[in-house]
């Protein structure tokens, strides 16, 4: 494993070698990142652990227990232990007793200042990857920081979440869960629902992903698309108890046709914005969650979706018609898979196929109904299969509309 075989690896395969060494945090990497991970977690790996010995027992207390073992056997066979066993075996425990005092005082005595500053640091790490709570970012947005969790449709196998979590929320966890909270461990728990409805009652736990903190986002690979879900972020017990602090929107995964990424940079998906927009559930009108919208258009800094009609037209009569023009076009992708070395051809054009016996063709498509007939033949001519699409393009223009505006 070194870092020119690794730069050589897609993203996809970086996260999921990341995720079976044990990286922590691989879900939030960039692909260089990711590298850098996994050259260290090779390199420690090759290291030995070092091996470990167990405390012996002080001598007095060997000595102690010793001389109790031969006290005890001596009064199982019936006879009475003679007084110098006594003696010594009165002996030896004061001998344990004052061993342990001073065991003690050596504990309670001042430690190595460099000892306690690593102790604290030690400390200090635990409680930051335990704790959500999350800074607002500065220059990004003058809104001030919330509960809020905002999930992303990436592909028909990835979902990404956003979060933001207050010290406040974390806080009246830790209170909610008292006791529990020390073996309280960050998750973000997947839920499927059956009927499509944010509040919905049949709503399943599909799987729970641990986090930690010092991240604001998490990509989860879905394993059984296609689904409508929602995700929760919170706090799981070890007895099965779940403090939700915050929930998303609901999504609905595509179908496996459309493709998915693995960067988490907004400035390489604004081009694409629109389309993980409505994936997300943001055309939606059952989606009645404005955190999806207010997110886009925080980090995009533009509005998202159509612009918003305060009329709806009727009062237009008279007005002269607004001065939008509209050109729109279509044309058809053809696509398709036969024998390696056949002839293809569509509408009598020949094809080129590719080394697998692939092929995919632009065609136009006219205001009219067509006729396309596709035809494969064998190397030899001994062989034929035709296929015929028949397609139908119906474009209809309709008349401006003059929005009624308020001066």
């Amino acid at each position: 494993m070194t870092t020119a075989s690794l730069k050589e690896k897609p993203v996809r395969d970086l996260a999921r070698m990341a995720r079976q060494y044990g990286v922590a945090g691989w879900h939030s990497m960039r692909k260089d990142q990711l590298i850098r991970a996994l050259v260290r977690k090779a390199k420690a790996r090759r290291s030995a652990p070092a091996a470990t010995l167990r405390p012996a027992r002080p001598a007095a207390v060997k000595a102690a227990m010793t001389t109790q073992q031969r006290v005890s056997t001596a009064g199982q066979r019936g006879a009475a232990p003679p007084l110098s066993v006594a003696i010594a075996t009165s002996a030896a425990v004061k001998a344990a007793a004052r061993s342990k005092v001073s065991e003690e005082s050596r504990d309670e005595a001042p430690r190595d200042p460099d000892v306690v500053r690593r102790l604290e640091e030690a400390r200090n790490r635990l409680a930051r990857i335990k704790s959500l709570a999350t800074p607002p970012e500065r220059g990004k947005s003058s809104k001030a920081l919330r509960d809020r969790l905002v999930v992303m449709v990436r592909g028909p196998h990835w979902l990404h979440a956003f979060w933001e979590v207050t010290p406040r929320s974390i806080k009246r966890a830790e209170a909610a869960l008292g006791q529990e909270w020390h073996g309280a461990k960050p998750v973000l728990r997947l839920l499927q629902i059956e009927s499509g409805a944010q509040a919905s009652p049949s709503e399943r736990v599909v799987r729970e992903i641990e986090v930690h903190g010092g991240v604001k986002n998490w990509f989860i690979d879905v394993r059984t698309p296609p689904l409508t879900c929602r995700v929760d972020i919170g706090y799981r017990a070890p007895s099965g108890r779940f403090h939700s602090l915050a929930r998303s929107n609901a999504v609905s995964l595509p179908g496996g046709g459309q493709g998915d990424t693995l960067d988490s940079h907004w400035g390489d998906i604004a081009g694409d914005c629109d389309r993980i927009y409505a994936m997300s559930g943001g055309f939606s009108p059952e989606n009645n969650s404005t955190e999806l919208q207010e997110l886009f258009e925080e980090r995009l800094n533009r509005p998202m979706g159509p612009p918003a009609s305060r009329g709806t037209g009727d009062g237009n009569q008279g007005l002269p018609k607004p001065e939008l023009e509209l050109d729109v076009d279509a044309e058809m992708i053809v696509y398709g898979a036969t024998k390696p070395g056949s002839y293809v051809t569509l509408q009598g054009e020949p094809v080129k196929l590719g080394a697998d016996g692939t092929f995919r063709v632009r065609v136009e498509m006219p205001n009219k109904r067509q006729v396309i007939p596709i035809v494969a033949n064998t190397p030899d001519g001994a062989a034929r299969q035709t296929v015929v699409l028949a397609v139908e393009r119906n474009t209809k223009m309709l008349e401006p509309h003059a929005a009624d505006m308020d001066e």
